[in-house]
């Protein structure tokens, strides 16, 4: 079936706007396609520094003929509404028939060529699509991210003809800018197309492109002996910025690696956009980089990497005179600028603010088994490079730096540390930290924001978080699950935010196969400990995978739904069942599980073994099936005792989670 190919030319489009881009554009395809009734076999999206190009396969040449189905006002509507519909279905009242007391109608509609459909569908396209940021240029008012050179739209080998403020559809595109044979050529088809922009030195698809860099990076490195430090995230900017990358290595001034090697590599990926490499098997950096050029220079890349290394020693340089500095000053100044630093206009400055997580610091230290004087004198110190003159330059080094003036300054190695390590974990592949005065920290730091926005009611709404609070929580979370820590969060929030952390639990616990319900049976028991939490939730969900459990909760359900019917009716008997008459076995049984549940139950729950509590909860399984299909609960000489019996049920059962939160 004919082939759709569509690419959108124009200036450079910024790296970190690609991606998003390839899939608003599959996006809206897809949409405008389904609207029309078509249902392509293949849709891919590809996007560069100058094109976005979408293939889709499979669509027919015109679309097939179709009856529409329009509701009107119901019968007897005020005339008004009625001639309204009648205006924006373009029909009159004599093709309407009566149905279900509502006026319809039933067009018929003949299908249209695909090309026009196209057309309309790339015009819509291009004047709606959601670019972060976009310009107007010449004396049209199309807004595109960069101005929009051409559009190359065939189907079926033909052109889709339209024209968008001057832009006529075409053939015809273009290949690399400086390299080959720079003339425009033409493209019927995706073969035809990738052929094309290979020959004229363009990598279409980004995953080709950061294979290439890849590559040619290990190799530059083989041939020197060097090991690649990959950067995955700049990987992905890199393979925006060049159509026909080409890694080439280069050689920096060996006397700056007494710099801090993230310093190094900072200044590297930050302004420069190079690939930091080292020695194999050895600590630091080696004095040389690799940088993605988007040609082939005839030289091998020598005039290129010296053009590079001559920059990078100008970067290098002014980060050895803000090192150089900022050891001059030292922590104490620093921490008086603070008092000058805004925090939030609600929540005080940020000298306030490192006050609040010095005192947490000090609360948490003695439950994560941590000094408590170098817990507090870390989160003094944890924030005073804000100040600094290296972080002022490099935001992303803020608590890294911290660490290495500590060290400069002989401070304690712990201490150092924990202001290093305090902003961790800041993503879901950032280590958490581990020793004792670092995990005071860090949680004191991230508790603190998370407090502190809540009781100013600014939350997390929808998508937006302004603040990182979401990020802040699963830190916490995954530094206490981590640690296998105790750490009774009651004590430093309020339900709210207790009820927050929840919800952040079980993300962290759906990514590992959990189910969001069973979270929500055991918080209801009002614990606060997160390390309990999960030992209860994954005992629960060992236990509802086994037949006992599936039968057990099934029966609670029944228990329950009868408790709930007969709390309509007033209020449930209180106090404990009486032991039931020797002639009815299926409650004498179920009496007696009951009495023989308690304690083992209790000690199993109190040792914390939820394993076997829920081992202890199995027993019960077959006496309430045998009750519930039985007994006769509301018989009236024996109702109040039949329910004591079944409320019994339901609260040994609560002990361990609420079941009535647990689906199925």
């Amino acid at each position: 079936m004919p082939q759709l190919l569509l690419e959108l030319f124009s200036e450079e489009i910024p790296a970190r706007m690609q991606g998003q881009a390839a899939k608003d554009l599959e996006r809206m395809a897809r949409e405008h396609l389904a609207a029309a009734g078509f249902l392509p076999e293949a849709l891919k999206t590809f996007a560069g520094p100058r094109r976005l190009t979408l293939v889709a396969e499979g669509l027919p040449l015109a679309q097939a003929d179709r009856k529409e189905e329009l509701k009107g006002p119901r019968v007897g509507a005020p005339q008004q509404a009625m001639d309204g519909f009648l205006r924006k279905a373009g029909l009159t009242q004599d093709q309407l028939v009566e149905q279900n007391g509502v006026w319809m109608a039933f067009v018929e509609k003949k299908g249209r060529p695909t090309a026009e459909i196209v057309a309309e569908m790339v015009e819509a396209i291009v004047r709606g699509f959601a670019w972060p940021k976009s310009m107007t240029w010449g004396t049209g008012k199309l807004r595109w991210v960069r101005p929009l050179k051409r559009i190359l739209c065939v189907l079926d080998r033909e052109v889709v003809p339209f024209e968008i403020d001057g832009i006529v559809s075409g053939d015809v595109t273009e290949g690399h800018r400086f390299m080959g044979d720079a003339k425009p050529f033409t493209a019927k088809d995706f073969d035809e197309y990738v052929a094309g922009l290979e020959a004229h030195f363009v990598v279409l698809d980004v995953e080709e492109r950061k294979e290439r860099i890849l590559e040619g990076c290990k190799t530059l490195c083989f041939a020197r002996h060097l090991e690649l430090v990959e950067d995955i995230g700049l990987l992905e900017e890199v393979a925006g910025l060049a159509e026909w990358p080409t890694p080439v290595l280069g050689d920096m001034d060996p006397s700056f690696l007494d710099l801090p090697p993230e310093v190094i590599r900072t200044s590297m990926r930050t302004h420069q956009k190079y690939f930091a490499v080292r020695k194999p098997g050895q600590a630091g950096l080696a004095p040389h980089f690799i940088t993605v050029a988007n040609i082939e220079a005839k030289d091998g890349g020598k005039v290129i990497a010296a053009g590079n290394a001559k920059v990078l020693s100008s970067r290098l340089a002014d980060a050895r005179f803000f090192w150089d500095e900022d050891v001059k000053t030292g922590f104490e100044p620093w921490l008086a600028k603070l008092e000058g630093v805004t925090f939030h206009a609600k929540l005080g400055t940020m000298a306030q603010r490192v006050e609040r997580i010095v005192a947490l610091a000090g609360e948490i230290a003695p439950l994560v088994g941590a000094d408590v004087a170098k817990a507090k004198e870390a989160a003094r110190l944890a924030k005073a490079d804000l100040t600094s003159q290296m972080v002022g330059e490099f935001p992303e080094l803020q608590g890294v730096m911290g660490g290495y003036y500590a060290r400069h300054f002989g401070l304690d190695a712990e201490v150092a540390a924990a202001v290093q390590d305090h902003y961790k974990p800041q993503g879901p592949s950032d280590a958490v930290p581990t020793a004792p005065v670092s995990v005071a920290v860090a949680l004191a730091d991230k508790l603190d924001t998370l407090v502190g926005f809540f009781a100013i009611d600014e939350k997390p709404t929808g998508s937006k978080d302004p603040y990182a609070l979401r990020r802040a929580a699963l830190g916490v979370i995954r530094i206490i699950l981590d640690n296998g820590l105790r750490l009774p969060l009651a004590k430093f929030g309020k339900d709210d935010l207790l009820a927050f952390f929840a919800d952040r639990l079980k993300v962290t616990l759906k990514d590992q196969g959990k189910r969001h319900d069973l979270v929500d049976a055991v918080f209801a028991l009002g614990d606060d400990d997160l390390a309990r939490i999960v030992a209860r939730v994954e005992a629960l969900d060992g236990f509802l995978k086994t037949d006992d459990g599936k039968n057990l909760l099934a029966g609670y359900k029944r228990a329950s739904n009868i408790l709930k019917a007969e709390e309509k009716k007033g209020p449930l008997p209180e106090g404990q069942a009486e032991e039931p008459a020797a002639d009815s076995a299926a409650e004498v049984g179920l009496y007696q599980a009951l009495r023989l549940l308690d304690r083992p139950l209790k000690d199993a729950l109190a040792k914390e073994d939820f394993t076997g509590a829920m081992a202890q909860l199995a027993e019960l399984r077959g006496p309430v099936d045998a009750y519930l299909d039985g007994v006769f609960v509301n018989d009236p000489e024996h109702r109040d005792n039949r329910l004591k019996t079944l409320a019994a049920v339901r609260a040994a059962m609560g002990q361990v989670a609420d079941f009535g939160l647990v689906a199925g």
